[in-house]
């Protein structure tokens, strides 16, 4: 019992500390955010840009499952962020996060200073201490095939936001989707290569759920 007991309390301490590196990750790119832009775009327009970054809305989400993991309430909202799917899903979502800023958008830039910090934070070490409570810490089994579809229809809705924000404020937050640089076939493509990213990935997720959950069984 206390065995167990001291293992629970490990894993809350992990889910804590990813909780306090994704909010302090983003607090700090917030405002650097607010810093460098709000001269010329006013603070309000600065906020919409900040929450267009799937970065942020896949850091946002990871805090909340961390959150929901550590509070005792059993408010309906907590509950969603504790469902298996739920914290599945975001384990893709912020997988894919970190798997596109390693391959392709880290070699756009040079980051120094607190925006180095931040970009660590966002990119590398809140998809690393996510994915590893999610592998250890969180009870697995729950997930099937038919969950990847799902799963898809946030990065789709994200994708839809892109392009009206972008038809409006002529602004896009990532280079492979800027229509106004690249043109709709090559955005196409290029958002069709990150939406098999997703289905990939989450094929991956879900096997290795399953396989957990066998060996746990076992």
């Amino acid at each position: 019992m206390h065995a167990a007991r001291a293992e629970r309390d490990g894993w809350k301490a992990l889910a804590a500390l990813v909780l306090v590196v994704a909010t302090g990750a983003m607090v700090l790119q917030y405002a650097i955010l607010i810093r460098t832009t709000s001269n010329a775009i006013g603070p309000g327009f600065a906020t919409i840009r900040f929450f267009s970054y799937f970065t942020v809305l896949s850091n946002l989400l990871v805090a909340s499952v961390a959150a929901s993991a550590l509070s005792s309430s059993d408010a309906r909202l907590l509950r969603f962020f504790r469902r298996p799917a739920v914290k599945g899903g975001i384990a893709l979502y912020i997988g894919v996060t970190g798997m596109i800023y390693f391959l392709i958008l880290r070699h756009l830039w040079q980051p120094q200073g607190a925006q180095w910090w931040a970009d660590t934070g966002l990119h590398y070490a809140t998809p690393a201490l996510y994915s590893a409570w999610w592998l250890l810490g969180v009870r697995h089994g729950g997930l099937r095939w038919n969950t990847i579809l799902s799963w898809l229809a946030f990065p789709l809705g994200y994708l839809l936001w892109v392009f009206l924000r972008g038809a409006w404020a002529h602004e896009y937050p990532y280079p492979f989707i800027d229509v106004g640089q690249l043109g709709w076939a090559a955005v196409m493509r290029n958002a069709a290569g990150v939406l098999a990213a997703f289905v990939g990935l989450g094929a991956v997720l879900v096997a290795v759920d399953r396989s957990l959950a066998r060996a746990r069984t076992s």
